[in-house]
């Protein structure tokens, strides 16, 4: 797949993904934070869920390997979110504009931080930059929502 096709599909997977979180949540861009509805928690506080999607394919050459992907998760994420953090194996997939379906795999990080926070948001880009220069990707997904916790 050439360059200008996998950055195509990678668009419009975006695009799919991202209507699919409206339809669940709430997609968030960093410089521009949607307007949030007050959540009323009977247990617990209300706090942010960031969930980050990590594609596991380059547009040229191998595979993310799972041993990379420690290797990012042990050096810059968890010195980042030391409080914990969850990892789901994912496999996406989208529609491309030649009308084939195109898989990858794909990892899924999921954040508890608290609402509002500036430097979690800060941590949180630093995460999705650091991913997309180390392993040439043009995305990582961003989503956002409100969720009572409690530990």
């Amino acid at each position: 797949m050439n360059q200008t096709n996998f950055r195509r599909l990678r668009s419009l997977r975006l695009a799919t993904l991202a209507c699919a979180a409206l339809v669940t949540g709430c997609a968030v861009n960093a410089e521009s934070p949607q307007t949030e509805k007050a959540v009323a928690c009977d247990a617990g506080s209300p706090m942010a869920e960031t969930t980050l999607y990590f594609g596991l394919s380059r547009p040229h050459g191998p595979d993310i390997t799972m041993a990379e992907w420690q290797k990012f998760v042990d050096k810059e994420v968890t010195p980042r979110f030391r409080n914990g953090l969850t990892v789901f194996k994912a496999h996406g997939q989208w529609l491309g504009n030649d009308g084939k379906v195109a898989k990858e795999g794909s990892r899924a990080l999921m954040l508890i931080h608290p609402l509002h926070d500036q430097d979690s948001n800060k941590r949180i880009e630093a995460l999705r930059s650091i991913y997309k220069k180390t392993f040439a990707q043009e995305s990582v997904m961003r989503i956002e929502t409100t969720k009572c916790v409690s530990f």
